[in-house]
């Protein structure tokens, strides 16, 4: 007689269940942390996009776990959270998204150096979008000073919050 497959228990389903929304989470909370007000002069200008990188490191790392209808959500949620043009950065958000999926085979098993490239590549990408759909919101062409030291401080993060973000996905989401 055969035996029949064990199924897993809730507590199992539960787990992969969390683990396989991480992606989302932790994305969400680097929205979270963006909103967080710092105090600083100025710094709303210059806040460093954060969840653009979780983005990108979820596009070339798993995008099966982070597809294009979260990354929407993401996107309204941050734009939301932050008082900007509801679907700026869904818009950018999604772009990024489907840019780093198409060109996926070029960044996966990469060094960091070539992935954080990519990430700087995408992220003046998206820069220019914002301020291309941010003057377009205000019918008048906006300074791009800020949007250049947003873009600055966002890349220069990215180290920091890529090892986190890969320390994250190491410990928490089984191998693709």
């Amino acid at each position: 007689m055969a035996r029949q497959p064990v199924k897993p228990g809730l507590w199992q389903r539960i787990d992969v269940i969390a683990r396989k929304a991480t992606p989302f989470a932790v994305t969400f909370l680097l929205v979270l942390i963006n909103t967080v007000p710092t105090g600083l002069p100025g710094w709303s200008q210059i806040n460093p996009v954060l969840p653009l990188i979780a983005v990108y490191h979820w596009s070339v790392h798993r995008p099966d776990l982070l597809g294009g209808t979260l990354v929407l959500v993401i996107g309204l949620i941050h734009d939301a959270l932050n008082g900007l043009p509801l679907g700026l950065h869904a818009l950018v958000f999604l772009a990024v998204h489907g840019i780093v999926v198409f060109k996926r085979r070029y960044l996966v098993g990469k060094s960091f150096p070539l992935q954080w490239t990519g990430f700087v590549i995408s992220a003046f990408g998206a820069a220019a979008l914002s301020w291309i759909l941010g003057s377009i919101h205000a019918f008048h062409l906006i300074g791009p000073d800020p949007l250049v030291y947003q873009y600055l401080v966002t890349i220069g993060l990215y180290p920091a919050v890529a090892w986190f973000l890969i320390r994250w996905q190491h410990s928490f989401l089984p191998i693709e």
